[in-house]
């Protein structure tokens, strides 16, 4: 079974004929420059990333001496990743009167780069990411003389930029967050603490890092009202070392090539970002961010998973036919397919959202609604299809040479970044759906029951429960607590359904697909809503309070 379609044949495909990118830019981007943009994405791809990405694995990050060292070859990767302008693709061009140096090209055009980028190698990919997530704290909260000094270089790539959140007390629970900020009398700070699992925290790409902090003022009241955001450079503007470091890097099950660094803070120079005692508020904006991003690396390994997989079920000849003739194996690749297919486009649909919401003035609640779902249902799918991706392998995807083991390793990360899953249901259920009592899901299900009449089931099913939740979740939060995956999870798969329908009625070529999505997946969502609707069989399982 081959695929019809390459991925950057999809994203393009995506971009122009079902999100509009060229009709929500006003025409100022026309089809033939997404193509180039995206053709020049794959091209760097597949040239700078793909033939080293098992090479760099197996070298992975190495700390040695207080000196943390990449694989040789993402110096060459990340000079041509700086040539290519890509770090500015989606950063503003100007602030304030200042020359920035992003080219300010809509979100969803740096979604489906990021996609092409991720599946080339995922470790790679993560420092750009935080990068990026960088930029666009600094964007909405900086001062105009701290965008002027931080700003340029880290859209260009010269500087990498770093998310401090988590120590060895606070993980997803911020509010225990012990990081100090000592005013140091000159209108600055001095931050004393220890942050661990910090991607490329430290690393020799650049000579230069800016690590944003959340630590607490001497005054700060308890919890997370009383936590700050704090900037500090690696490097001083006199050139010289700031008083912080790497204290090791962790051991990991995959990205091996990105160092996951414990910072040590020992009174590094820093300045505040935003107001005192509201720093999740700027945090977050670099987390929302970050979170599509992560959806998008669900994709990405989906992607990289079916492209070995597909290779190596050709030329594989069981039973006198390659293996890609066999039922069982032609249905797990389209499993594959089509479940990374719904991803790739309901990721550019999320991206889509954001940019209608930030270049044409609309509501954020669409991008509000499908933020958590991108991130928790791609993610959990790309684990999915990496798994898959390894049983069509066979015996030969035990083995670390066919690179299939490496995917499954590197996608299991996804679901725990950026607030894991189980926390993402919860925002879902807890903050999406009760801020406007479910009015924008309904909204969303409209379009889903417009899209294909194969779709009326699972949106009918999915509307009722969210009636249910809205219900029973505000009388007894545990109820909606227990039920939100389960919740997630029927949407992602109605939501991934809608897309291809979409695709299908867009162009001819993608209707096989669909078929199969709709009729052989698209089920799963009617599962998860029964579990829903069963919260009392786990709430009982709970331990008396």
């Amino acid at each position: 079974m081959t695929q019809s379609t390459t991925p950057a044949e999809d994203l393009v495909f995506g971009l122009t004929r079902i999100i509009d990118l060229p009709g929500l830019t006003g025409g100022a981007l026309g089809p033939e420059d997404i193509a180039a943009i995206i053709g020049e994405a794959d091209r760097y791809s597949r040239e700078m990333l793909w033939p080293q990405a098992q090479a760099a694995d197996h070298h992975g990050a190495v700390y040695e001496n207080g000196v943390v060292r990449t694989p040789p070859h993402y110096q060459a990767a990340y000079k041509a990743w700086i040539e290519g302008g890509w770090q500015g693709l989606a950063a503003p061009a100007e602030l304030n009167g200042i020359d920035v140096g992003g080219q300010e090209l809509p979100q969803a055009l740096w979604m489906a780069v990021s996609e092409l980028v991720t599946t080339g190698d995922m470790a790679f990919s993560l420092c750009p990411l935080l990068t990026a997530g960088a930029i666009e704290a600094l964007a909405r909260f900086a001062t105009p003389a701290q965008q002027a000094e931080w700003l340029p270089p880290l859209v260009s790539g010269a500087w990498t930029g770093t998310m401090c959140l988590t120590e060895p007390q606070a993980g997803s629970d911020l509010s225990q967050v012990r990081s100090k900020a000592e005013p140091d009398g000159q209108g600055g700070y001095r931050i004393t603490g220890q942050k661990i699992f910090i991607t490329f925290g430290d690393h020799d790409l650049t000579p230069n890092t800016l690590h944003l902090i959340l630590a607490r003022l001497p005054d700060a009241p308890p919890g997370t009202r009383g936590i700050s955001l704090f900037a500090a450079p690696k490097l001083l503007l006199d050139g010289s070392r700031n008083a912080l470091r790497c204290g090791g890097i962790e051991k990991k099950l995959g990205i091996h090539a990105a160092p996951t660094c414990v910072m040590l803070f020992e009174g590094a120079a820093a300045q505040m970002v935003g107001e005192p005692n509201r720093g999740l508020n700027a945090m977050f904006a670099m987390m929302n961010a970050a979170r599509l991003g992560v959806g998008v690396e669900g994709v990405a390994q989906g992607a990289r998973a079916l492209a070995l997989a597909e290779a190596y079920a050709a030329q594989r000849i069981q039973g006198g036919r390659p293996i890609d003739r066999h039922p069982d194996v032609a249905r797990m690749l389209a499993e594959i397919r089509g479940i990374t297919l719904a991803g790739r486009l309901l990721a550019l649909e999320a991206g889509a959202a954001l940019d209608r919401a930030r270049r044409q003035g609309a509501t954020e609640a669409r991008v509000a609604l499908l933020t958590p779902i991108v991130k928790a249902w791609c993610t959990d799918r790309g684990v999915d299809c990496a798994n898959l991706g390894l049983q069509v392998h066979g015996g030969a995807g035990f083995i670390e040479e066919t690179g299939a083991a490496q995917v499954l390793r590197d996608a299991r990360i996804a679901p725990i970044y950026e607030g894991t899953n189980g926390i993402q249901a919860m925002d879902l259920v807890s903050r999406k759906l009760l801020r406007d009592g479910g009015a924008e899901m309904r909204a969303l299900l409209a379009e889903v029951r417009a899209a294909d009449s194969r779709l009326l089931p699972a949106a009918e099913a999915l509307e009722r429960v969210t009636a249910w939740l809205l219900d029973r979740g505000q009388r007894d939060p545990a109820a909606a607590e227990a039920s939100a995956a389960a919740y997630l999870d029927a949407a992602g798969w109605t939501l991934g359904g809608w897309m291809l329908a979409r695709a299908a009625a867009a162009d001819a070529r993608y209707a096989p697909i669909a078929g199969f999505y709709l009729a052989r997946l698209l089920p799963r969502a009617a599962a998860r809503v029964a579990e829903i609707e069963a919260a009392d069989a786990l709430l009982a399982l709970l331990p008396a309070a």
